[in-house]
């Protein structure tokens, strides 16, 4: 019998998936001339910047490839794999991406309809997922989606131990009212936000997929061996384990046939350490980009200590794979959700959310939106993408594109008792406080040398610091603000961004010892 903890692993661990929907390297004919899914008809390259294209053809092929009055030339490997890099072009277009093989009989793939402008990678789970059709006004939001300079990309949900070299049936798409509805809401709106600033064409290329984790976007063989992430690691290994030793026997009760049919699906899902970096990421990491935007970290909130490794481990790796550098990566704090708290809470979402926060001192060209306003309580996907797409084209804007506007959220600075109150001093609220509904500050609780905290009362001072206090804590130690799962809080900065969820104590939370 598979074990109880094992169970629970595996119920967790997603559905089964077809894998009949992609071309993986074994099943491709090795002489033909082809290229990977992400270059097709109306896609997008970036600007201003070198773009490699690649592909198979016959071993030893000479390969030319044609775009912008530029002629490149290369020759396939002994396996058949080419890569060439075309010049920077500026933006603009359409132009047409003509590659033509050599000494086996001059065939050749035209790619029409081609744009050169902002591309960004929109990845992570569900909220990312989420299509316009099912945002806030969605009957407007496509009414008004005749955007024929964005381009969108959909890749499907594959999930395997093994690299995708290209997906069937994955294409680029003109922004029309139709092709925008099954779009990613946050990815559109963002998307949507740039062109109409810049006036570029804007690609957006959507991976995500509802309900993985981040060790699933990650190289397998960075987390393996790596004691950061032991256990996580070896609950993988035993089910591996469990899995051959179900296909070793030559006979099988029905129990038992039952357990290898949901190990094996599960086994395709999207929990698995690199499972979407081989399944989806790998099809197309390389294509020329501006950056990512990233909105994950539900299914994590469980292990969200770990997250503090995790996830700058995935930005970092998937920066040193792509090939050009730091690029930027923002992502989406995670919202407010579960039942509503006024009052102190442990929370596992808090921890993830202060992982999120504490990524950005620890790794270049990173930025974050923060939407602790913006969840609901009874939903896990808030309908509210507008807001979300916003926020993060304020970060790309402002560190990108030189744009002037507001996109640094308030974050805590220090923290100095004094009379038996704790006054907080926070970094980007220079231009002051606008504190929704109500005057006064809402949302902190305080705690002394018991680490019991207490909900506080609050005040702004005139030079902008916050000073906290509780009649039950005599001698303030720490001080949290909008600690909860679904903390009720009201600090915006007079921008208009939202404070940034914060703790001032450094105690273990109640993912400390997850794996």
């Amino acid at each position: 019998m598979i074990s109880t903890g094992l169970a629970r692993f595996f119920v967790v661990a997603m559905v089964a998936v077809s894998l009949t929907d992609f071309s993986p390297g074994v099943a491709r004919g090795q002489s033909a001339l082809e290229l990977p899914n992400i270059f097709s008809d109306h896609m997008v390259l970036q600007r201003d910047q070198p773009n490699r294209v690649w592909g198979h053809a016959a071993a030893d092929e000479k390969i030319v490839a044609s775009f912008a009055e530029q002629n490149h030339e290369t020759t396939a490997d002994a396996e058949g794999n080419w890569s060439l890099t075309l010049d920077p072009v500026a933006a603009g277009g359409p132009f047409q991406l003509k590659i033509r093989g050599g000494e086996a009989g001059g065939r050749e793939v035209v790619i029409d309809d081609v744009l050169v402008g902002e591309v960004w990678i929109c990845s992570g789970q569900s909220n990312m997922e989420w299509p316009v059709a099912a945002a806030n006004d969605a009957d407007l939001e496509q009414l008004t989606a005749n955007h024929p300079q964005i381009r969108m990309i959909n890749f499907p949900n594959v999930g395997t131990q093994q690299p995708v070299w290209s997906h069937a049936n994955s294409n680029w798409m003109v922004c029309t009212p139709e092709n925008v509805s099954q779009f990613s809401a946050v990815g559109y709106f963002f998307g949507r936000q740039l062109h109409q600033t810049l006036n570029v064409p804007v690609g957006l290329v959507n991976n995500s997929w509802g309900g993985s984790a981040c060790e699933a976007w990650v190289d397998r063989s960075l987390l393996d061996g790596d004691d950061r992430f032991a256990g996580m690691s070896q609950r993988w290994a035993d089910a591996e384990a469990k899995l051959a030793e179900l296909e070793a026997l030559t006979t099988r009760s029905e129990e038992q046939e039952k357990q290898l049919n949901q190990m094996r699906g599960q086994m395709g899902g999207n929990q698995r350490p690199g499972n979407l970096y081989n399944g989806i990421l790998k099809s197309h990491l390389g294509y020329g980009i501006r950056g990512a935007i990233w909105y994950q970290g539900e299914s994590n909130a469980g292990r969200a200590w770990q997250y503090r490794e995790l996830f700058p481990l995935m930005i970092s790796s998937w920066r040193k794979e792509w090939g050009q550098g730091d690029f930027p990566f923002y992502w989406v704090q995670l919202a407010d959700f579960k039942q509503e708290s006024a009052g102190p809470q442990d929370s596992d979402w808090a921890e993830l959310r202060e992982a999120q926060t504490m990524t950005l001192d620890r790794l270049e060209n990173c930025g974050q939106a923060v939407i602790i306003d913006v969840g609901e309580g009874k939903d896990i996907h808030p309908k509210n993408k507008v807001d979300v797409g916003r926020r993060l084209a304020r970060i790309a804007l402002a560190r990108d594109y030189g744009i002037s506007v507001a996109w640094q959220s308030p974050r805590f600075e220090s923290l100095e008792v004094a009379g038996g109150k704790a006054v907080l001093k926070f970094r980007h609220a220079d231009a002051g406080w606008r504190p929704f509904d109500v005057g006064n500050p809402v949302g902190f609780t305080v705690a002394g040398e018991d680490k019991v905290f207490h909900s506080a009362s609050a005040k702004f001072l005139d030079d902008g610091r916050v000073e906290v206090w509780s009649d039950a804590v005599s001698a303030p130690v720490a001080v949290r603000y909008a600690w909860a799962d679904n903390p009720v809080c009201n600090m915006y900065s007079k921008s208009g961004l939202p404070l940034t969820p914060f703790r001032t104590d450094d105690w273990p939370g109640v993912t400390a010892n997850k794996q």
